[in-house]
């Protein structure tokens, strides 16, 4: 069994010894975002979308934060085509982003996507170091 102080110095090499893939924001490929025509205009619907299996990392740590995503809109004229949506979140996979931010992004990019009457995300993250976080941003 490892002593202390042989157990600080091996566990301060790790870093040296695993280098973990981060990617920044850039990676994230909005473009794969598709859309089609709402034919019931005149009606007013709430689609929800949710997945257990959103994934980004720390950007500090290369560690990876997964939560649950959900996703609820009110569409104009466009709605999300979710093979297209699958495809874009498995992009975040490798990408350091904070929390916060990771939810802001999403947003931004659903609302470019579909221009709808309204749009909510909330990302549940598990906990971590025993906090949990869920992080709202709705437009």
């Amino acid at each position: 069994m490892a002593k202390e102080p042989d157990l600080q110095r091996d566990y301060k090499a790790l870093d040296t010894k695993v280098k973990l893939l981060v990617e920044g924001t850039e990676a994230v490929r909005a473009d794969l975002l598709l859309s089609f025509d709402y034919e019931h205009k005149s009606r007013d619907i709430e689609v929800k979308l949710e997945t257990e299996e959103f994934s980004a990392v720390c950007p500090w740590t290369g560690l990876p934060d997964l939560g649950t995503l959900k996703v609820t809109y009110v569409p104009a004229d466009r709605l999300l085509e979710l093979k297209s949506y699958k495809f874009y979140l498995t992009t975040y996979r490798s990408v350091g982003i904070v929390q916060e931010h990771a939810a802001a992004r999403i947003l931004e990019d659903l609302v470019k996507a579909l221009a709808p009457k309204n749009l909510k995300v909330e990302l549940v993250y598990r906990l971590r170091g025993g906090i949990g976080t869920t992080v709202t941003a709705q437009f």
